[in-house]
C-alpha cells in the first residue's frame, strides 16, 4: 500500500522537474539580459551597502547598527546562529543541532526523536567539542598576499608563497591576541576567487550547552516531501546557551525577540554564513559543472542514498537503522539541491544571462589598455582548462570522493593505503612507512553491513563510468556481479576490520594477495594518473580564477558582492509570497495549516504529529504564523541565520528555501526564489502553549535570566 507521504513525494519530484526545468516562462521581457543583482545581495560587513539601503528602503543604518548585526550573529559547525538574550541564549535550527543532540543523549534516551527541555540551568547539557564563533574584527590583507604571489614564477611557486604568507599573517595576528589559549581563531578568507583577501578574527566560545530542542517530527515536519518547498509548517529550531567560566555568558550584542513579527512587504535582513556559490564563475566553468562535475556529484549522491536505504532495509534493529539516519537526511537534502542546480544550468535563459554578464565584463577589460594587457586572454584560458578536464569525465565519475570518510567503505580506504604501504615496504621501507601504518590503523570501523553496501555501490559506480566491456571493469569484477564481488571481499579480507588489520600487521601476514588489495590493483594506476592530472588542472584553474577575480575587482570594486565563502554576510529582502502553479503562495503559514496537514494525511505520513501535539492544547492560538517566506538571498550555510527587522529585532529563523531558489548557486532571481523562516511568533507560541518552557519564554519576552521553571510557575 502506498502511503500519502510517498504519493506526495512522487508528485513533488515531478513538480521539481517541471518548475525548475522550465522557469523561463516567468521571466518576462529582456529575460536573457543580466540584471543588476544577478550576483546576489550577500553583502560583506567591511563594505556595507549604506547607499543601496537608502535607495531601496529609505533606511540608512548607522555603523553601530551594522556592528550590532555582526556581533549578534554566530557561526557554529556547518551552520549559522545568533545570540537572542543578554544571557548567552543561542538560536539555531533543529537540523543544525541533530548531531549535538545525539552527543548529549544518555543511554536509553531518544532526545532527537523525543525532544529535550532543560527546566533548570543545571539541566542544560554541555556538548563536547562544540563551539560558537563571533566575528570581532576584519582586516584587509590583500596587499601582503599579492606581494608574496608576485615573487613566484610558476603556479606552484605562487600558490606556495600565498600559503606561506597566509600562515605568517595568521600567526602574527593570533600572537597579538595572546595566542590560541586566548580563545581566538583567525581565518584568511579569499573573496572574488582571490581578487581580495581579508583576515577574519573570531572570538570562540567553547562551552556550549543544549537548552531546548523539539521532537524530530516537528523540527523536520513534512520530511523529505516538504524539503525545498513552500508553504511549510516546520518548527526547525533549537536553543543552546554559551557559558563563560561555568556561568551564562552575557553578550553585549544580541537580538531582542520581536513580539509582533514581520509584516507583508516589510524589509528584513538575514545575517549568516552562506556556504558557497558559483555566481562569479565563467560560463565555461558553469558548462563544465553541468556536463561533468556536478552531474557526476548528483549521480554519486543518488547511488549512495540507495546504499544507505539498502543498509537500513537489511538492518535488524532500530539502533542500526537510526545510526545512518543523519547521513541519509543529508544526502536527500543534497539530492534535491543539486538536482535544482543542474536544472538551472540547463535553463537557456539563466545561461544567457550569465553570458551577457560575462560579455559586459570582458568588454570592460578590453576598454582599459592596462587591464587588457594583464587579463585579456583569461576567458579563453579558462575555457581551455575546462576542455582538458572534460577528458577525465569517466575517471571523475568513477573515483569521486573515493577516500571520503563519510561515504566510502572503510575497507576500501584501508586497501588503498595498504597498497601504498606494501609498495613502500617492498622498496625498503623508509621514514614514510610509520605514518602510513598510523593512517591505516586510524581508519575506524563502520558497520559491516554498511561497508558492504558502500563497497558494492562503488563497484557499480565504476562499472557505470567505464562500461561493462572495459578492461578495467573486467579486472575489477572478475566475472562476478558487484554484489557478489563485494561480499567475497568483505568476507575474506584482513582489512575488513581494525582488529583483523592489526593482527595481520603484527603477524606480518598482510600481503598483496589480500582480495581487497587485489581489487585496488585493478584500478590504482588509472586512479593515480587521473588524480595527478586532475589536481594539476585544478591548480591551473584556481590560478586563472584568481586572476579573473583580480580583474573583476579592478572593474567593479565592491559593487558586486563576492561569492559565498561560509563567511558572515548581510542579505536584505522583503516578506513576500509568490505565484506558482496557477495559484498564489501567501507569505505566512499558521498552526491551522499544520493541523490541516496532519488531519489530511494521517498519522502514517510525513505530517504526523508527536503525542503532545496531536490534540491541540487549549491555549495554543492556531492563527499564529509558524513559517514565512521572503526574498532574502540565502544558500547552504545560512541555516540557523537570524532574520531581523530594521530595529534589529529577531522576526524569524532561516531554515530552507523554496524549489525555485535552487538556481541561487549560480544566479539570484528574487521574482521566484524565496527563503523560508520559522516565525518568531510561532516559536514563542509553541514554547509557551505546547512545551510549557516557561523560563525560556520569560527570557525571550523580557530578557531576564530565570534559573528554573518554578520561578515563573512552570514547575508548580
Amino acid at each position: 500500500m502506498i502511503q500519502a507521504g510517498s504519493t506526495l513525494r512522487i508528485v513533488c519530484a515531478s513538480l521539481l522537474a517541471l518548475i525548475v526545468l522550465l522557469p523561463h516562462t516567468a521571466y518576462g521581457q529582456d529575460a536573457d539580459k543580466a540584471g543588476r543583482f544577478d550576483n546576489g545581495k550577500m553583502w560583506t560587513f567591511d563594505h556595507p551597502p549604506f547607499e543601496y539601503f537608502e535607495e531601496a528602503y529609505n533606511f540608512t543604518p548607522s555603523q553601530s547598527w551594522f556592528d550590532t548585526a555582526r556581533l549578534g550573529a554566530l557561526r557554529i559547525p556547518g551552520c549559522s546562529a545568533s545570540f537572542v538574550s543578554g544571557y548567552g541564549l543561542v538560536l539555531t535550527n533543529h537540523h543544525c543541532a541533530r548531531n549535538a543532540v545525539t552527543q548529549v543523549s544518555n543511554p536509553g534516551e531518544r532526545l532527537t526523536e523525543d525532544g529535550f527541555y532543560a527546566t533548570t540551568l543545571e539541566e542544560e547539557r554541555q556538548v563536547p567539542g562544540y563551539y560558537a564563533d563571533q566575528l570581532v574584527a576584519i582586516e584587509d590583507v590583500t596587499q601582503a598576499v599579492r606581494e608574496a604571489e608576485m615573487r613566484g614564477e610558476t603556479d606552484a611557486e605562487r600558490a606556495q608563497a600565498r600559503q606561506d604568507t597566509i600562515d605568517a599573517v595568521t600567526a602574527m595576528l593570533l600572537d597579538g591576541l595572546g595566542g590560541e589559549e586566548a580563545g581566538y581563531v583567525i581565518e584568511i578568507i579569499p573573496f572574488y576567487h582571490g581578487g581580495k583577501y581579508a583576515a577574519y578574527t573570531f572570538k570562540r566560545y567553547d562551552d556550549v550547552r543544549l537548552v531546548f530542542t523539539p521532537e524530530l517530527q516537528m523540527g523536520y515536519y513534512g520530511g523529505d516531501a516538504d524539503n525545498f518547498t513552500f508553504p511549510r509548517y516546520a518548527l526547525d529550531m533549537t536553543f543552546f546557551r554559551v557559558y563563560d567560566d561555568n556561568v551564562p555568558f552575557e553578550p553585549e550584542h544580541y537580538f531582542l525577540w520581536s513580539m509582533d513579527g514581520a509584516q507583508i512587504g516589510e524589509p528584513v535582513f538575514v545575517i549568516g554564513n552562506p556556504g558557497s556559490t558559483s555566481r562569479l564563475e565563467t560560463v565555461a566553468q558553469l558548462e563544465g559543472r553541468r556536463d561533468m562535475t556536478d552531474k557526476n556529484l548528483l549521480a554519486f549522491i543518488k547511488s549512495h542514498i540507495q546504499a544507505l536505504r539498502d543498509y537500513q532495509d537489511a538492518a535488524t534493529t532500530d539502533d542500526a537503522k537510526n545510526a545512518v539516519r543523519n547521513q541519509l537526511f543529508s544526502l536527500l537534502n543534497a539530492e534535491k539541491a543539486y538536482a535544482g542546480q543542474l536544472a538551472a544550468l540547463a535553463d537557456p535563459v539563466i545561461m544567457a544571462r550569465r553570458r551577457d554578464a560575462e560579455g559586459q565584463f570582458v568588454k570592460a577589460i578590453s576598454a582599459d589598455d592596462d587591464l587588457a594587457a594583464d587579463y585579456g586572454s583569461l576567458m579563453e584560458d579558462m575555457a581551455a582548462i575546462q576542455k582538458e578536464m572534460r577528458a577525465y569525465s569517466k575517471e571523475h565519475a568513477a573515483f569521486f570522493a573515493l577516500t571520503s570518510g563519510t561515504y566510502s567503505a572503510a575497507l576500501l580506504r584501508r586497501a588503498i593505503l595498504a597498497h601504498g604501504y606494501l609498495d613502500r615496504m617492498a622498496a625498503g621501507g623508509g621514514e614514510q612507512l610509520a605514518p602510513l601504518k598510523e593512517q591505516l590503523l586510524g581508519i575506524a570501523d563502520t558497520p559491516a553491513g554498511l561497508d558492504l553496501q558502500f563497497l558494492k555501490t562503488r563497484l557499480q559506480d565504476m562499472t557505470a563510468a567505464f562500461g561493462t566491456e572495459s578492461e578495467l571493469v573486467g579486472a575489477l569484477l572478475t566475472g562476478q556481479s558487484a554484489t557478489d564481488r563485494a561480499q567475497g571481499i568483505v568476507g575474506s579480507s584482513a582489512l575488513a576490520s581494525q582488529a583483523q588489520l592489526t593482527e595481520a600487521l603484527d603477524a606480518g601476514t598482510l600481503d598483496a594477495m589480500d582480495p581487497a588489495i587485489k581489487l585496488v590493483d585493478s584500478f590504482i594506476e588509472t586512479y593515480q594518473t587521473y588524480q595527478s592530472a586532475f589536481a594539476g588542472l585544478s591548480a591551473q584553474q584556481s590560478e586563472i580564477a584568481s586572476s579573473i577575480g583580480r580583474a573583476r575587482y579592478a572593474v567593479y570594486q565592491n559593487e558586486i558582492p563576492p561569492d559565498a565563502t561560509f563567511s558572515l554576510r548581510l542579505a536584505d529582502g522583503v516578506v513576500q509570497g509568490y505565484p506558482y502553479n496557477g495559484t498564489y503562495a501567501s507569505p505566512f503559514t499558521s498552526f491551522f495549516g499544520l493541523y490541516d496537514h496532519y488531519h489530511s494525511y494521517g498519522s502514517e505520513s510525513e505530517w504526523d504529529l508527536p503525542e503532545r501535539w496531536k490534540a491541540a492544547p487549549k491555549d495554543l492560538d492556531l492563527s499564529v504564523p509558524v513559517n514565512f517566506a521572503s526574498t532574502n538571498d540565502i544558500i547552504g550555510g545560512n541555516s540557523g541565520s537570524p532574520i531581523v527587522n530594521k530595529d534589529l529585532e529577531l522576526v524569524g529563523l532561516i531554515f530552507d528555501g523554496n524549489i525555485e531558489s535552487l538556481s541561487g548557486n549560480y544566479i539570484y532571481l528574487p521574482d521566484r526564489a524565496r527563503s523560508v523562516s520559522v516565525d518568531a511568533r510561532g516559536m514563542l507560541e509553541a514554547l509557551d502553549a505546547v512545551y510549557e518552557a516557561d523560563r525560556i519564554v520569560e527570557e525571550l519576552a523580557n530578557d531576564v535570566l530565570v534559573s528554573d521553571d518554578a520561578a515563573v510557575g512552570g514547575g508548580e
